[in-house]
């Protein structure tokens, strides 16, 4: 999906973007609002204007995709079935050109050309218990695969931080193993040995607060040899306001000299005090970002694109959790938008099935009556909630683009260079944007983040 790029904005540019993007954000902010269980109950399609229900009723699934999302099916060429209105064709112009752009610098990883499941870039070692899109994302960067990476793959001296022991206890019982996998490879292969002595990651269990300094990440783990030790904070995914404690610590810190972050879980950032962050977005008529829109930014574009070309029996779910919620309304009014776990193949199912499933487990009676004829009515819109939903996907992006942008912007207020370039494929990592902050000239560190291993 094409759009804009962070580094070829000027610092004023960069302004004026985020003023474009809370005045978009705001004529769109009921599509953006809307929970897509309450389609039927809250009778979202009629909260589109008539044009754009008539562009987009009857559009299958694949269709959707190209059309909208502006993603064709490979070798295929974009063309409407209708005239559509040009409010739509803006909302969709206007999209892709505010958002930053998630197309990296190389197209399908060539790591993954021999075998879909195994990098070629990491040796089996380094592999194990470690998922392809992670060994992509370890690779690329550089979670406790990361810090392992950097501390046994690159020979650096890593600190880690978790707040959670049993994943603590998890990851020095992986970092034992690998060292000794590494130990039988050099056994079986001498000439690969390892010159420089390895170091396992030190492992801390410490929860960071986002308003106040962390000593125990400051701390170097080894005397540096002249003055001031000398950090590089890294978070790979670094959830909620773990990644703004990462960029407060680098402002504030002259231990910190560098940042690579890559955040995510945008809807567990606190408010006030995880958005915004710079005086520049603060100041901005519409800047505000509830929990709803922050979570609809973490949702995966690419990867609901390429459901929608598959045209799969699973883009039912929505639609049939839909149908749920007008059960559930009737039965409990005042009960909103319980959380139902996991039904599985919900694919197979009939919706009266589903139906029952679910509301057994918001602990409702599974024997209520039900009306088929108007669960079967719910069944036939199911291409409308595949479309709103997708509108809704179309907009994500921007939020993202408005949280991001807002940390770059805070990080030049306080005098630092700071960049933002898409480091991962989009469809093996959605949250594939990092920030690169540094107190001194990116051209250096830039250039060797965008260069693609041979």
């Amino acid at each position: 999906m094409p759009g804009i790029s962070a580094r070829g904005l000027s610092h004023e540019g960069r302004r004026q973007l985020a003023v474009n993007l809370t005045r978009v954000l705001a004529l769109y902010r009921s599509i953006l609002d809307a929970y897509i269980i309450e389609f039927f109950t809250d009778n979202l399609w009629d909260t589109l204007p008539c044009s754009w229900q008539e562009a987009l009723d009857g559009l299958n699934p694949p269709q959707l995709a190209t059309m909208l999302l502006g993603m064709p099916g490979e070798g295929e060429v974009i063309r409407y079935r209708s005239v559509w209105p040009l409010t739509l064709l803006a909302l969709k112009s206007t999209a892709c050109a505010l958002a930053f752009t998630r197309t990296p610098g190389f197209q399908t990883p060539s790591e993954f050309l021999e075998n879909p499941s195994q990098s070629s870039r990491l040796t089996a070692p380094f592999r194990k218990h470690v998922r392809p899109k992670k060994q992509h994302e370890i690779r690329r960067l550089g979670e406790g695969h990361l810090s392992r990476f950097m501390a046994l793959g690159l020979g650096l001296m890593v600190k880690s931080i978790e707040g959670d022991q049993r994943l603590v206890e998890r990851a020095q019982r992986l970092d034992q193993e690998l060292l000794q996998a590494l130990e039988k490879e050099e056994k079986r292969n001498p000439q690969v040995v390892q010159t420089s002595p390895r170091h396992s990651p030190h492992h801390v269990v410490r929860w960071v607060d986002p308003t106040a300094l962390c000593e125990e990440l400051l701390l170097p783990l080894e005397n540096p040899c002249q003055g001031r030790a000398r950090l590089l904070l890294t978070g790979l995914h670094a959830c909620g306001d773990l990644s703004v404690a990462l960029l407060r610590h680098f402002s504030c810190c002259p231990e910190v000299v560098a940042l690579a972050s890559v955040g995510c879980c945008y809807m567990k950032l606190s408010d006030p005090g995880g958005y915004p962050l710079s005086q520049w977005v603060a100041g901005l008529p519409g800047y505000e970002l509830p929990y709803r829109l922050r979570e609809g930014a973490c949702h995966a574009l690419e990867e609901y694109a390429e459901r929608l070309q598959k045209a799969g029996p699973g883009l039912r779910t929505h639609c049939y959790r839909a149908a749920l919620e007008t059960v559930i309304r009737r039965a409990r009014p005042e009960l909103r938008r319980p959380g139902v776990q996991g039904i599985p193949r919900v694919h197979e199912l009939k919706i009266e099935e589903y139906v029952q499933r679910g509301l057994q487990r918001v602990g409702l009676d599974p024997q209520l009556p039900l009306n088929l004829a108007a669960l079967q009515a719910h069944q036939a819109q199911e291409n409308r909630v595949v479309a709103f939903f997708s509108l809704a996907l179309l907009l994500a992006p921007l939020v993202e683009t408005l949280i991001l942008l807002d940390r770059l912007l805070y990080l030049q207020e306080q005098g630092f260079h700071a960049e933002l370039l898409p480091i991962f494929s989009p469809e093996l990592s959605p949250r594939n944007l990092v920030l690169v902050a540094t107190k001194m000239p990116l051209g250096q560190a830039l250039s060797i983040l965008e260069t693609e291993d041979s």
